[in-house]
């Protein structure tokens, strides 16, 4: 069992006619991912790669049964994509697009309010469940599957840390890119609390940085509502206050934001603190317990 994506999963992709879009659906579907859709208003009635490409997300819902859409929507356009897979029931929404203004966001933060729609993202590299579907712009080579989830607001480091489980023979159940932004569609508290109800799932990778309270409040889950083992590495210990590192949630506002009280709060927590970006492999098998 996986969560978010399977191998029935039937995915959709908004702007597929685009360079990135046509780039990463070509990878998908060379991965396994059943790509049954794109979206490109202007275009509907072609076909791109093999997929029959529609005007609107609720055309293409209606004609293939796609129940995910992973986005290459231009920054200027992305929220309204988001919102139109909203009012057409998607169920899944992995928006990747890098650069949407937060003031979009929070407009699709307060939509989303009541909704069935999860979205995951965006400024995220997808979700990946190895071996069954990838909705995303990872490499799929690199994944194993296995039974350790690996949730992350970092796409580089979460790339890595599957290339270090993965060698270390670590499969993995799920991974999940949530995305640096300041409003992310899915927090860690949402990812955490589908891995801990996911019985493939025997023990989860939390990638965190500076900015923000999200890992203080998945501390707070850890500690009261998961059984599961909790691997943490909260990148940015060495960045300096007030300064924006690379996302735009990785910026420090007061004490709360700093790797330091993350690292704490996670610790106290009972999550296994990785010490480095390079020893997260070595230290989820130790705790795993495996040769």
């Amino acid at each position: 069992m996986s969560i978010l994506v399977d191998r029935n999963t039937r995915l959709l992709v908004q702007g597929i006619t685009g360079s990135e879009g046509s780039f990463h659906t070509q990878r998908c579907i060379e991965y396994g991912t059943k790509v049954v859709a794109g979206v490109t208003p202007g275009k509907g009635g072609s076909q791109h790669l093999g997929v029959p490409v529609f005007n609107t997300v609720e055309k293409a819902m209606a004609e293939t049964g796609a129940d995910a859409t992973l986005m290459f929507v231009p920054p200027a356009f992305a929220a309204d994509g988001i919102l139109e897979a909203i009012d057409a029931g998607m169920p899944l929404v992995v928006c990747i697009t890098e650069g949407i203004p937060v003031l979009d966001m929070a407009k699709v933060h307060r939509y989303l309010t009541g909704k069935s729609t999860r979205l995951v993202g965006p400024n995220c590299p997808g979700v990946m469940s190895p071996g069954k579907c990838k909705a995303g712009i990872m490499v799929g080579e690199i994944h194993l599957p296995g039974n350790v989830g690996v949730v992350s607001r970092s796409g580089t480091l979460t790339y890595d840390v599957v290339s270090q489980l993965t060698g270390l023979g670590i499969g993995q159940s799920t991974c999940v890119g949530i995305g640096g932004d300041a409003l992310p569609g899915s927090t860690f508290v949402d990812i955490l609390g589908l891995f801990e109800a996911d019985q493939d799932t025997k023990a989860v990778v939390l990638i965190g940085e500076i900015g923000g309270t999200m890992e203080q409040e998945a501390a707070e889950f850890i500690s009261g509502k998961m059984t599961k083992p909790v691997i943490a590495f909260v990148a940015g210990s060495t960045a300096p206050p007030g300064k924006r590192m690379g996302h735009a949630g990785a910026i420090i506002t007061g004490s709360a934001g700093r790797a330091s009280e993350k690292i704490r709060a996670l610790s106290q927590a009972g999550a296994a603190i990785a010490p480095s970006p390079a020893e997260v492999g070595l230290t989820t098998q130790k705790v795993l317990g495996t040769p």
